[in-house]
């Protein structure tokens, strides 16, 4: 009586998140994902040279390989959730890998640029897509209470990675020319497919199979022997058959939830982000350029952008680490607002750096913003519209942060282009980001903190992870509304005989009260005890 059955409303463990366990496993496998999904693209310039020798082209044209792959991380979104929400993320995950991998081996074989934009480009972008986003779901199926902190260590592969595949990429260009560089980075890529491979979903379907052959051991060894205990055993499979028929038809999952558009939270934070997008990214595509411009070496300015991926190792884990707090994580959305208005204030501070002191200053201030903006993201996004929700909804973002991808580094390189003048473009970024970092703490408190500061529980989850978790949560949800019609027979021929007793002496007040009655069966004294299992089961509970 005192075991956790799904069926009578209990959460099962394995449906809780474990914060622990597999999930270390998990969380290692989503830091090398985000890892090369966001440092591969980078990393791969180091080629750019080589590649504008033997194909005569120039450096825009050679640029358009890691464009093509951020366009393809961030653009393909709804397509990753649709694939996540139809056959899982394990799946979706492998078969990435595999796209990952073949794309830069391919490549390795190109004769011309545009070859290299269809292998190294779209076949490598989009299998990095389809690792990336399953990785973060995962991760939010695993971790709960330490979410925050799982997040921030997650988004920490991005420097780590960046800080490792670009002098490993210079040593492979030096040793095996850019062609074996490609081939011996896409052997590396299928390391993507083992870290899909380890994203196990929270299966509770063995939990059911033991609770199963529990309840037909306890009815054989407690009912009377013979054709009651059989009557017992079957009216037990056949209560939780009909509970199962009952359920099936609401078990089912839309490829892509558009309902989270009727989220104010979800609106506030995609409006917000689009407008982050517009200028984050321009200062450290920039940065190098400017300080060449301002007399300082190539060595020294290029140094610059380690001393930004050193800082931001350790700024994303922190940050995770205080968005955990009990007193922070439920305002993570000020947090979020005020590591933004901290990375905008620092461009405008820093536009008018003359020297490589001043640089420096910028980049560790940068540094410690830019991974607070990394670390906190995702997080804000999953507290936002929940585990259930989070397939549709980072889909949907990483597509409207495609457009601003695609709109504010180009945009920032056509102003220098006609002005001359970095100035004006450090305080343009900036000002873009203070003003998503305003947005997002006066909405959320003028639209938000006056209504439920945190969404309800979906009863029905329109999409999931690909996972049993949510459908066991779906199981224990039904079995709360059904839970008051359908118990199973209390256990134990004393406890039936308490039972009957109790039905005959007070078979007037029932009828009397509730107007009930019970089938009268002669002789079976299961079946009497069957109609007051209600009040058996309350008692031996309580």
């Amino acid at each position: 009586m005192g075991r956790a059955d799904p069926e009578e409303g209990q959460l099962p463990a394995p449906v809780k998140p474990p914060d622990g366990g597999w999930g270390w496993i998990v969380l290692f496998g989503c830091f090398v994902i985000t890892g090369f999904s966001y440092a591969f693209p980078k990393a791969v310039s180091v080629y750019f040279k080589e590649l504008m020798k033997d194909f005569h082209v120039g450096y825009s044209d050679t640029a358009w390989i890691s464009s093509i792959m951020l366009a393809m991380l961030y653009g393909t979104g709804p397509v990753c959730s649709i694939m996540v929400n139809q056959f899982g993320c394990r799946p979706v995950m492998l078969i990435g890998g595999l796209l990952a991998s073949s794309g830069m081996i391919l490549a390795s074989f190109t004769t011309n640029i545009i070859e290299l934009y269809l292998t190294a480009g779209v076949l490598t972008g989009l299998g990095m897509a389809l690792n990336f986003q399953p990785s973060l779901i995962m991760l939010g199926t695993y971790f709960d209470k330490r979410r925050p902190l799982a997040n921030g260590l997650a988004a920490a592969g991005s420097p780590v990675f960046l800080s490792s595949l670009s002098p490993l990429g210079q040593v492979l260009l030096e040793k095996f020319g850019w062609r074996g560089g490609f081939l011996i980075m896409g052997g590396l890529l299928l390391n993507c497919c083992t870290c899909g491979a380890v994203m196990r979903p929270l299966d509770t379907g063995m939990k059911r199979k033991m609770e199963k052959a529990q309840d037909k051991y306890e009815a054989k060894e407690m009912l009377p022997m013979g054709s009651k205990s059989e009557e017992g055993i079957s009216t037990t499979d056949g209560t939780k058959k009909a509970k199962k028929a009952k359920k099936k038809p609401k078990k089912g999952k839309k490829l892509l939830d558009f309902s989270i558009f009727s989220n104010r939270g979800f609106i506030i934070y995609t409006i917000s982000k689009f407008i982050l997008v517009l200028g984050l990214f321009v200062p450290p595509i920039l940065l190098v350029n400017y300080a060449k411009d301002t007399g300082v070496p190539d060595t020294e300015a290029a140094f610059l952008l380690s001393i930004i991926g050193f800082i931001d190792i350790f700024a994303r884990p922190a940050c995770g680490m205080v968005a955990g707090l009990k007193w922070v994580r439920p305002h993570v959305a000020y947090l979020f607002s005020f590591s933004m208005l901290f990375n905008g204030l620092t461009d405008i501070c820093s536009a008018r750096a003359s020297n490589y002191t001043g640089l420096v200053i910028f980049c560790v201030f940068f540094g410690i913003s830019y991974g607070m903006v990394g670390a906190l993201q995702f997080e804000v996004l999953m507290a936002i519209v929940g585990s259930q929700k989070f397939s549709s909804a980072i889909g949907l973002v990483l597509l409207i942060e495609a457009f601003a991808v695609l709109i504010g580094p180009p945009s920032a390189g056509r102003l220098v282009d006609a002005l001359k003048n970095y100035e004006v473009i450090f305080y343009l970024a900036g000002s873009e980001v203070v003003l998503s970092a305003l947005f997002l703490a006066m909405a959320t408190y003028c639209c938000l903190n006056r209504g439920k500061k945190t969404p309800p529980p979906e009863k029905n989850p329109s999409a999931g992870g690909g996972s049993d978790t949510e459908e066991a949560e779906s199981d224990v949800q039904e079995a709360e509304e059904h839970s008051s019609d359908n118990h199973q027979p209390a256990h134990g021929t004393d406890k039936a005989m308490v039972a009957a007793n109790e039905e005959v002496n007070h078979m007037e007040d029932e009828q009397s009260g509730e107007g009930g009655r019970c089938p009268e069966v002669d002789g079976e004294v299961l079946a009497q005890a069957g109609c007051n299992a209600d009040q058996t089961v309350e008692r031996d509970s309580f």
